[in-house]
């Protein structure tokens, strides 16, 4: 008898401007490797129009996969929903889902710091579950902290997490490691990128600090809030949310500084990974850099510049640091994701 491969559906809202989108892309190569493959766009309220997020165009069009926008019923022995949060501003989930398991990938964080809401959890999760009907019924976060956020929501919500079991694995972004040699003589020269919204700096006092007139150059890629405030400061070199390609900045700069607002913790961090595989030196908060076990140093604003000072003064330290990121991202590895996935393929007892 001739064993059928699994079906695997993907449910997304592909108009996600950051990471979800990224994610999402970098999953497919993997997933078209492991069973039938099909990718549902959802219409949801968060987002306007129909202009998908371009990485993921371009992965479906690398894979020669077509988009099937809001199909009213959805199958498969494995459906993957990616980032509930898209429907935050609906009460219903239009599409049926029906499937063996149904993960949910967490990529909001389900508690913000100091705990208040991300966005209104319970809300999003009872139209997944009105709407599937599982033999399984998953979350599955994207990193040990997102787990944290995920696992208090649950335990703080029984009535309402009890549909849902917690993924014994993270579902991790895929992170390619790079092979852009370390630069042999790092200069000052810093730099972010991130997507546009406000929630992604830091406040003013503290990008002083890590983007100082002392330093060599500036370079702030998705500035674009920044941008609509005025001339800021002369020696911050802006540029708009892909005002520039990735490729070009990486090349402008030796050190990614990467905060945000006290009101904004990364779940995973996925441009902290680009800034690695491109071969750069990264600095973070520290919470958000112990994701990458050693790959991105944790620091202060206020220590950022001592930190750069060291890695330019002993070039050496540079180059160690460069091939920790590397050796962190080896546990994010597209190898390491299927294997992942297959536990998820996997009958439930084999899975457990």
């Amino acid at each position: 008898m001739t064993k059928t491969r699994p079906q695997i559906a993907y449910v997304i809202d592909p108009r996600f401007p950051g990471g979800t989108s990224a994610a999402v892309a970098d999953e497919l190569a993997v997933a078209a490797g492991m069973g039938d493959l099909a990718v549902h766009a959802v219409s949801s309220a968060m987002f306007k129009g129909r202009q998908v997020a371009p990485v993921l165009d371009r992965a479906l069009a690398a894979l020669g996969l077509r988009l099937n926008w809001d199909a009213p019923a959805i199958g498969g022995d494995l459906v993957i929903l990616h980032n509930p949060s898209f429907l935050k501003f609906q009460a219903r989930l239009a599409p049926r889902l029906v499937a063996r398991r149904l993960v949910v990938v967490t990529h909001e964080n389900f508690a913000l710091p100091g705990g208040l809401p991300g966005f209104d959890v319970a809300a999003c999760l009872a139209q997944i579950d009105a709407a599937s009907f599982a033999g399984e019924k998953i979350l599955a976060p994207v990193s040990p902290y997102n787990r944290e956020t995920v696992a208090a929501w649950c335990a703080a919500h029984p009535a309402a997490a009890r549909p849902w079991a917690l993924a014994g694995e993270d579902w991790f972004n895929i992170c390619a490691p790079g092979d852009a040699a370390a630069t042999p003589r790092p200069r000052d020269r810093r730099g972010r990128h991130s997507r546009a919204g406000i929630e992604k700096f830091p406040p003013l006092a503290d990008l002083d600090l890590s983007f100082p007139e002392s330093a060599e150059a500036n370079v702030i890629l998705g500035a674009d809030s920044l941008m609509a405030a005025g001339p800021l400061r002369p020696h911050w070199a802006l540029f708009p949310f892909h005002g520039i390609e990735i490729e070009r900045y990486f090349e402008m700069i030796d050190f990614m500084v990467y905060h945000t607002a006290p009101t904004l913790r990364e779940s995973f961090g996925r441009v902290l990974a680009e800034g690695i595989a491109a071969g750069k030196v990264v600095i973070a908060d520290p919470d958000t850099a112990s994701v990458f076990e050693g790959g991105v140093i944790g620091a202060r604003p206020d220590e950022v510049s001592d930190v750069i000072a060291r890695h330019i003064e002993a070039t050496h330290l540079y180059a160690q640091q460069v091939d920790r990121g590397r050796a962190a991202l080896a546990r994010f590895s597209a190898s390491r994701f299927a294997a992942m996935m297959a536990q998820h393929l996997a009958p439930a007892e084999a899975a457990a």
